[in-house]
């Protein structure tokens, strides 16, 4: 029978106990941990922990500094990677998630829409000079074609995985890290697609900034020495998936999932006396990369 917490010990409780046991993370009894908050000295771990100027903060002191209670002048409570904790810190992945559903309706309401936003390379194929597409200078649809799906499980697949992957990425990285690590992505696998594939093939969906948020989460976990398994085995599912089936854009995959590798190692592990531009740098680095790409493509249809 399991034993109410603080009552007294029975006699199969009498066994010898190891004073130099660590304390037990507050919100997670069965993990051990050697850090405490430096606001209320309860014991956190990685899971729990918030960098703050000093040492880690508990989510519930940081909570009760976001307010008005938070001493004027004071440094803000910051993230893993160091971005500013809020309020509602799944509040931008509700807010991708309403835009792809948002589109998702668009383009079945507006006959024609999907066409002009899905990533087509360049149209007419060559050896014409493209009037349509990316080589005819509609770079929008690198973009547009993120938030864009035709099949309802498409979009339910990639929405629910917005979900599970970046809810605990916007917590760890904050808002701007956030987004910068989704939109460049994304834009990376828009980039290979076009390097890559026909021209004349048609690609939609957020398939690219989901894999990003699959390597990412991956370089997080490793971070905090969590175990890796459970998402390590989704991702194999997931790539097998992508070169097991017909009509799958692989290169959207593989590009969002190595910017996503790239952007969330600089985001986890840079020193934290220049972690921005660390940060940031690698941010600007991918988005060259894509760039630099698109150019190449673009001067090899035209």
């Amino acid at each position: 029978m399991d034993q109410a917490p603080g009552s007294p010990k029975g006699p199969e409780d009498t066994g010898p106990t190891d004073a130099r046991s660590l304390p037990t993370c507050y919100r997670h009894p069965e993990r051990e941990t050697g850090v405490r908050c430096t606001r209320c000295d309860r014991p956190i771990c990685p899971d729990c922990m918030i960098d703050a100027s000093v040492g880690f903060q508990c989510p519930e002191c940081v909570r009760s500094g976001s307010g008005t209670g938070h001493p004027p002048g004071a440094s803000r409570p910051r993230t893993l990677a160091g971005g500013t904790v809020t309020a509602d810190r799944r509040l931008l992945t509700k807010i991708l998630l309403g835009i792809n559903v948002a589109v998702f309706i668009a383009v079945h309401a507006w006959s024609g829409l999907r066409y002009d936003l899905m990533l087509i390379g360049a149209w007419p194929p060559a050896p014409f000079s493209p009037t349509e597409g990316v080589a005819g200078g509609e770079w929008y649809r690198m973009v547009t074609a993120m938030f864009t799906h035709e099949a309802p499980w498409h979009l339910a697949f990639n929405m629910l995985s917005l979900w599970w992957l970046g809810s605990p990425l916007e917590a760890a990285l904050g808002r701007t890290r956030y987004l910068a690590l989704y939109l460049i992505s994304g834009l990376a696998g828009s980039a290979l697609t076009y390097l890559v594939a026909a021209p004349t093939t048609a690609s939609l969906g957020a398939s690219g900034a989901i894999f990003g948020l699959f390597g990412a989460t991956a370089v997080l976990m490793r971070r905090l020495d969590q175990d890796m398994r459970p998402v390590l085995a989704l991702l194999a599912i997931n790539l097998i998936i992508t070169f097991g089936w017909s009509n799958i854009a692989w290169q959207a995959h593989i590009g969002g999932l190595v910017a996503g590798v790239v952007i969330g190692y600089a985001m986890v592990h840079a020193p934290r006396e220049r972690r921005s531009p660390v940060q940031f740098g690698s941010c600007a680095l991918m988005l060259l990369v894509v760039v630099a790409v698109t150019l190449l493509r673009t001067m090899q249809l035209t």
